[in-house]
């Protein structure tokens, strides 16, 4: 898809992207603030409480792409933790596994950084912390995004698969099946 012909499936699905940002963002403000006015357990539940909101939520990108749902964030809530709930199984894991990669990229950027303040400290040069504190940010922002990508692709070939049965390309079957722990009956849902 083109970044042309992406900005026009946003804008045809604006209704939806609005009401679920406005949504998501109620949520996300009313646990902070509960989180804020609560004790140690209480902030430790309501993290909790957090967590079960994110998985809910997993397909709900790609639920809104789909346009299947309407604009409406309980129905497009509703239907993600259904197809997640109907599909539970390793694609929650490789979607982890995509997060722990990328977490174990930015310590290994850290370390670098370390190595290079290091240096420069060592060599009495203030020139390589500036320069590799510069690249290490750009890197950072790069790579942040990418990763952001690749776990939207993922999510919403997960979906399309879990949802409709469907092979999106560029992956192949035994990807999609790989990624899913199918429940009684042997397909994904549809």
């Amino acid at each position: 898809m083109s970044v042309t012909a992406g900005l026009r499936l946003a804008w045809s699905r604006l209704g939806p992207i609005l009401a679920w940002s406005l949504f998501t963002g109620l949520i996300g403000l009313i646990i902070r603030k509960i989180e804020e006015r609560v004790g140690f357990v209480g902030r430790w539940v309501i993290g909790l409480i957090g967590l079960a909101w994110s998985v809910a939520s997993v397909f709900a990108v790609p639920i809104i792409v789909a346009g299947s749902e309407g604009a409406n964030p309980l129905r497009i809530l509703r239907t993600s933790a259904a197809t997640l709930k109907k599909t539970w199984g390793e694609s929650l894991l490789g979607y982890l596994g995509l997060q722990f990669g990328g977490l174990l990229v930015l310590l290994g950027s850290v370390v670098l950084l370390g190595v290079a303040v290091a240096l420069s400290i060592a060599m009495q040069t203030a020139w390589i912390i500036a320069v590799t504190a510069a690249v290490w940010l750009l890197g950072l922002i790069v790579f942040s995004y990418l990763l952001n990508v690749a776990g939207q692709v993922y999510r919403g070939a997960l979906y399309l698969y879990a949802a409709e049965g469907t092979v999106p390309g560029p992956f192949d079957a035994e990807q999609m099946k790989a990624a899913w722990k199918m429940k009684a009956g042997g397909k994904p849902a549809g």
